[in-house]
């Protein structure tokens, strides 16, 4: 009986030493290789990232990358759930609406001290980049590419209706000219389409009629200037004046599908837009892009992505590697081969632009000369969701563009002032 009693003894310790070892090593495989969890959300830029993964494990042969692909609709839902039981992936995407409330919660490692041990020259990245992932003096994220928008024109609807291709030198005036001019009510044909949109719409105009949308301090709304109003008020003429499609028959057919289709001969759009574009057979042998039109002043809303480094995670010094890898030259003359997206490092930006030689691809680098920083705060969804919801009031006509962007200053100032 005490034989039996000191076995179960043994049994049970030896049992509890391999569960802590288990709970204190996770990320570690029986053959001594660190796995380092990488979350994203864009099957079609999977394959790419799991060759730079490939890339890094053949120099790393006690890494493993294990990449968790998660479709945007759950992404931020299961990112935040991960977060609560402090199980999030060793490194991640972030984006320009998560990043204070990630970086403020301290769920992320600050990188400050790692960039300069290491010798990173953070001047190969876009500055409202930087400036997007920087918190509170901090730097949470090592970019990994970035988007503007720009004026995409289909050619063979200019040339129908002999209309000169808008160029560098165009003003907002010019761009309605022209869109009067290639309106055709009978083959329902466009000249413009007005977008009610953010980031592809008076996130541009705004700060180009000289405005902003969130203060440099993230305390205060901008939508209750006049600047705000100038910025959105001249979408709204397109449609009264019948430019561009209603809201309703955007809701059929979005902007962008009704430009693939020809109904639309110009289109605001950003640059994920550039594959899906070039490998529709309808357009792709007759379209290009400018950078967009002058209205007071040069500004474009500068978006991207980075990559951080969860705070929960046990192999920081690995992770920091592979960040730091995927930050490289190296690695950013992949994605700028692939042409999928604009890479972050400025070294490769000519790969990227020859990655379409056929199109103007050169006229989103040239944006960055004026790039702004996208808006953001520490729960900037509060605000999101204003925003879209007096948006499609205002494209609607429900309600007057003043009434509109009045209530959005409103509901974001109080969302804002929750947030001190």
């Amino acid at each position: 009986m005490k034989r039996s009693l000191s076995i179960l003894l043994v049994v049970m310790m030896l049992i509890t030493v391999v569960a802590g070892c288990s709970k204190n090593d996770a990320g570690n495989s029986t053959d001594g290789k660190v796995t380092l969890t990488f979350g994203l959300w864009d099957k079609y830029q999977e394959p790419i990232m799991r060759e730079l993964a490939d890339m890094y494990e053949a120099k790393n042969e006690n890494i493993k990358i294990d990449i968790q692909l998660t479709p945007y609709g759950q992404y931020w839902t299961k990112l935040e759930t991960a977060a609560t039981g402090e199980v999030l992936p060793d490194i991640f995407w972030i984006n320009g609406p998560n990043i204070v409330k990630y970086a403020a919660n301290d769920m992320l490692v600050p990188l400050d001290e790692l960039v300069e041990s290491n010798n990173i020259d953070l001047s190969v990245y876009p500055e409202g980049l930087i400036d997007l992932y920087t918190v509170e003096g901090k730097l949470y994220g090592i970019p990994k590419d970035w988007d503007l928008t720009a004026l995409w024109y289909n050619k063979k609807l200019f040339d129908e209706k002999g209309v000169e291709y808008p160029n560098e030198n165009w003003t907002w005036d010019d761009m309605v000219e022209a869109a009067r001019k290639l309106t055709d009510k009978e083959k329902g044909i466009y000249g413009i389409a007005s977008r009610p949109d953010t980031q592809e719409g008076i996130y541009d105009t705004i700060p180009q009629a000289g405005g902003y949308i969130i203060s440099e301090d993230r305390k205060t709304s901008g939508y209750d200037t006049k600047e705000a109003l100038e910025g959105t008020k001249i979408w709204i003429d397109l449609l009264e004046e019948g430019l561009s499609p209603t809201l309703e028959e955007q809701a059929d057919t979005n902007a962008i599908e009704l430009f693939k289709g020809e109904k639309v001969a110009m289109v605001y759009a950003a640059s994920w837009n550039v594959p899906v574009f070039m490998e529709n057979e309808i357009i792709k042998d007759h379209i290009d892009l400018t950078v967009m039109p002058l209205i007071k002043e040069r500004a474009a809303t500068i978006h991207g992505l980075s990559n951080a480094i969860a705070a929960n995670s046990k192999h920081k010094d690995e992770a920091w590697d592979f960040v730091k890898f995927l930050g490289s030259k190296e690695a950013n003359e992949v994605w700028a081969k692939s042409g999928a997206v604009i890479p972050a490092h400025k070294e490769v930006l000519d790969i990227w632009e020859s990655s379409y030689p056929d199109i103007n691809l050169k006229a989103f680098v040239d944006e960055l000369d004026y790039a702004v920083m996208y808006p953001v705060s520490m729960n900037t969804s509060k605000w999101n969701d204003v925003e879209t919801e007096y948006i499609k009031q205002m494209w609607n006509r429900g309600i007057t563009v003043e009434e509109g962007l009045k209530k959005i200053a409103e509901l974001m100032n109080e969302a804002l002032t929750k947030e001190q």
